[in-house]
């Protein structure tokens, strides 16, 4: 961090008096005490240890962010990845992780700050706390009341891909379907598309809301009974999946599927691979009539983190309006950092499956969780897809 020194300059303008030759001469006045110059702004309390462990989703940042903040603040990061918010949960609740900072999904952590697994973030040492968008920090406030203990990283949407060629070849002369969650839930596209590929995200959190909203239940439903039609809808096309999948851009981008349920970001950055690998073929996320389900991840604070003040100084780097920029230009997932905006590079803004419209903002099933009595209906429902039982 720059650190500025104002200096003062004040000079003293010295007045003699005029007599007669007889009278003294008046002494000069002594010249005014020079104003201390103000003290340089103090750099970010650090602690004695410098490392800092974070644990984060795999391919879920820029380049060069860790390299950079360890040559500015002087801080080894240890760097650890987990395939989704269960994964994470799990580790949280054994306790002594080790981390101090995880980058949970809003909606998920709800259980994980009513079971008091984090500790709050503390704003006087968040330099770059007024870069965020209030309105949006007010989507993450209703699951954290007040913003106690996220802090945004990225936000995207969980929906259906396609390879462009290859499901209009499997799909033969059948037209697309009016809802695109038609082509991997509904056997008569399913059936099709099986040829060329269907791939799931391996996350219950994510498939099961999905496919409660695709059968008219609510997305975090409370009611057991709702999650019998929706493993019924899920069971019917379970012969037609090819692959689920912990590694999604890879599996996209080398081709494995045609069609598949993944993370809006993710999709667009195999889409990027396989153009910069002289591909041909399109993959594009869609906007589903039926709507996409929304995600916040946020940083956060486990409450058994032994390097609070490092945690903290990392999440301020990040709040930066260059660091949210780089975010969105490399990894393809839109901010909640606003003075980031200006950054953005304009293809990326103007790409509506980053920076959605309006309307389709509007499609979109809002950021929410299970509560911790129906985990095991969760679970219990997604294994017995998974292992088409």
């Amino acid at each position: 961090m720059k650190k500025h020194v104002l200096a003062l300059a004040i000079t003293a303008v010295l007045l003699a008096a005029c007599g007669k030759k007889e009278e003294p001469v008046a002494a000069p006045a002594a010249p005014a005490p020079v104003a201390a110059a103000p003290a340089a702004p103090a750099g970010p309390v650090l602690d004695d240890e410098k490392v800092l462990n974070i644990y984060n989703w795999a391919d879920y940042i820029t380049e060069t962010m860790v390299a950079d903040f360890e040559k500015e603040f002087g801080i080894k990061v240890n760097y650890d990845t987990f395939e989704n918010n269960e994964a994470l949960h799990a580790k949280l609740v054994a306790g002594n992780s080790g981390y101090d900072i995880v980058v949970p999904t809003a909606g998920f952590g709800k259980k994980q700050i009513d079971g008091g697994l984090y500790q709050p973030i503390d704003r006087s040492k968040l330099s770059n706390y007024g870069n965020l968008d209030p309105e949006f920090m007010e989507k993450i406030a209703g699951v954290d009341p007040e913003n106690k203990h996220f802090v945004p990283w990225a936000w995207g949407f969980t929906t259906v891909g396609i390879n462009k060629q290859k499901v209009e070849k499997a799909l033969g002369g059948m037209p697309m379907p009016e809802n695109a969650w038609d082509l991997v839930f509904k056997p008569e596209y399913s059936s099709k598309l099986k040829s060329c590929g269907i791939i799931y995200l391996d996350s219950p959190s994510e498939i099961l809301p999905l496919a409660l909203h695709y059968v008219g239940k609510p997305a975090y439903s409370e009611n057991a009974e709702d999650f019998k039609e929706a493993g019924a809808m899920l069971a019917k096309v379970r012969k037609d999946i090819r692959l689920f999948s912990s590694t999604m851009i890879d599996d996209i981008a080398g081709g494995k599927g045609c069609a598949f349920v993944g993370w809006s970001g993710d999709i667009n950055i195999a889409a990027d691979r396989v153009k910069e690998t002289g591909g041909k073929d399109d993959i594009v996320p869609l906007l589903p009539t039926g709507g996409g389900l929304v995600f916040i991840d946020t940083m956060a604070i486990p409450k058994d983190a032994k390097r609070v003040n490092n945690a903290h100084a990392f999440i301020d780097f990040y709040l930066r309006a260059e660091t949210g920029a780089s975010m969105a230009n490399e990894m393809n997932y839109p901010t909640g950092n606003k003075a980031s905006l200006p950054l953005i590079k304009d293809e990326i803004k103007d790409n509506k499956t980053i920076f959605l419209s309006d309307e389709d903002t509007a499609r979109l099933i809002p950021t929410g969780g299970f509560s911790n009595e129906m985990a095991s209906v969760v679970n219990d429902t997604y294994n017995a897809f998974k292992r088409g039982k």
